[in-house]
């Protein structure tokens, strides 16, 4: 069942999606948490460098299982990371989506994503295999963590984090890094509207920041802003959830007059339906739905 769900919400990107007449939903939410069905979240990414060296990069190089490929058409694919159970996505740019190179704190968006890792020699064994440059490992004061920043094959950044003698939960986590223009717009987006756990910030003496955290289940969100007027890179990365009642998430969305940038849509001959969110700066927040609402949950 679970791939099942997995190859529904992975298909829709390659798929022509239909508006349909739904009668509103029955659920009045105060924020998304209460129907989100899976205690993680995904993460997409999109490129345009070569899809064989991305592919390594995620695979070889950091370690994560390639669980599924699927033919989007036009010669891309949408390829699956799996990093604990939840999964990083990859495909190709798409067009009416702005991009950004640069440093993490030059444009808004998703900028950074982190992992994390038991052993930090073992990894960088893999980076040399590949011919890649090893990582610089820095240590992390007051902790026995070290992290290194590194570019994927599109140059967009990942930050390595090795945690030795961790519990095993620690390695099936991903923090995806955004970059926001209006940090308290921002926090109020996915404390309020999401509803996902804010926890205390934290003094980032990697970026000379302060960060905020959200968290759900195995997966982060976190939060860096380096001022105001920054471009806004509304196409590199994307956050995806899996709810019960996409209706509902519709209706709060209207409530709260927050920007919906795909209108919620049935794929025709699927039981999936789908709404795309954006947060203040434009990031992609998906929101998918398989099957019918949980009746238990939308009583």
């Amino acid at each position: 069942m679970r791939f099942i769900n997995f190859f529904l919400i992975g298909i829709i990107a390659a798929s022509t999606v239909y508006a349909q007449p739904e009668p509103e939903s029955s659920r009045q939410l105060e924020s998304v948490a209460p129907v989100i069905s899976q205690p993680y979240m995904n993460v997409f990414r999109r490129f345009s460098a070569d899809q064989t060296e991305m592919h390594a990069f995620y695979g070889k190089v950091l370690g994560f299982r390639q669980s599924n490929t699927f033919k989007l058409g036009g010669n891309t694919s949408m390829a699956w990371f799996q990093v604990g159970e939840a999964v990083v996505k990859l495909t190709g740019v798409v067009p009416n989506r702005k991009y950004e190179k640069g440093a993490v704190p030059e444009a808004t968006g998703v900028r950074l994503l982190t992992f994390f890792f038991p052993d930090r020699n073992e990894l960088m064994e893999r980076f040399k295999e590949q011919s890649l440059p090893a990582p610089v490992f820095r240590p992390v004061a007051g902790s026995n963590r070290s992290s290194a920043l590194v570019q994927d094959p599109d140059g967009q950044w990942v930050e390595l984090a090795a945690i030795p003698d961790a519990p095993a939960s620690t390695y099936t986590q991903i923090e995806i890094g955004l970059v926001v223009s209006d940090m308290e717009e921002s926090r109020k987006f996915y404390r309020e509207f999401v509803g996902l756990e804010e926890l205390p910030f934290v003094e980032d003496a990697t970026f000379n920041t302060r960060k905020y955290v959200f968290r759900h289940g195995a997966t982060r969100i976190s939060l860096r802003s380096f001022g105001g007027g920054l471009p806004a890179d509304t196409g590199s990365g994307g956050i995806q959830y899996v709810v019960s009642d996409v209706k509902a998430v519709d209706a709060l969305a209207k409530a709260r007059r927050v920007t919906i940038d795909q209108p919620l849509n049935t794929m025709q001959g699927y039981a999936l339906q789908t709404i795309w969110i954006d947060d203040p700066d434009g990031i992609t927040n998906y929101f998918a739905q398989t099957g019918p609402p949980d009746p238990k949950v939308a009583r």
